[in-house]
């Protein structure tokens, strides 16, 4: 890229998508930061993976600031692998825009479509059937077998234990033995407990650590 369109990106006071991808590609090309050059999909998971937990920070202290800043973040995060897919031969991140178009119309049959729906559970359960009619998802194994992985343990269990329920199913409570087995029981009950209140588990103890650490804090102000 010229140096024309360096001077013009330092020279701009607003600034839009396109001049973020300009910005990427700049960094990531001949001539560019040869750390932004080296990265690839996996080395950068970590940076996706605190960008994501920054902006939730954000949200929950209702800090609009803070917030703008974070989901730029995460959108470099969504930008930066594009352009690395792309210098691959891969998709794009106009593939990616599409990709989410295309899903977000045919998941809202009731907008763009002529379904009709009461409330919002009958839009869940709509956008439950088609996800699993577009993904193959013919029987529960396939459903629970698609939760990712990588998420936090307790997150998982919670979304493992929601789709499980709506077809009547709960894991037995002796699936872990000894030790193990006890702390795990412990664990089922505490997260269907947050099921029967509607409550996400995961956040519940985000909230504890941040109650405790104030305990602490207000205990040795007191000392």
């Amino acid at each position: 890229m010229c140096e024309n369109e360096k001077e013009k990106l330092k020279n701009k006071q607003k600034f839009t998508t396109d001049d973020l991808l300009k910005i990427i590609k700049i960094l990531r090309g001949k001539g560019g930061c040869p750390w932004d050059a080296e990265q690839t999909h996996k080395s950068i998971i970590p940076g996706l993976i605190e960008e994501t937990y920054e902006t939730v920070e954000a949200i929950e202290k209702e800090n609009p600031d803070m917030l703008c800043e974070e989901l730029g973040d995460v959108l470099l995060q969504v930008i930066f692998h594009a352009d690395i897919s792309a210098d691959e031969g891969n998709f794009t991140y106009d593939d990616v825009v599409s990709g989410i178009c295309k899903k977000m119309i045919t998941r809202h049959p009731h907008v763009f479509g002529n379904v009709s729906v009461e409330n919002s559970d009958e839009v869940l359960k709509n956008w439950d059937k088609i996800k699993a009619e577009t993904k193959s998802q013919s029987n529960l194994y396939q459903k629970l077998d698609s939760v990712a992985k990588p998420l936090p343990a307790l997150m998982r269990i919670q979304k493992l234990i929601h789709k499980a329920a709506k077809e009547n199913v709960r894991p037995d409570d002796n699936l872990l033995t000894g030790i193990e087995g006890e702390a795990a029981n412990a664990l089922l009950s505490a997260v269907y407990k947050c099921e029967q209140l509607s409550i996400n588990a995961e956040t519940v103890l985000r909230r504890l650590s941040d109650a405790f650490i104030e305990q602490v804090h207000d205990t040795s102000k007191n000392k």
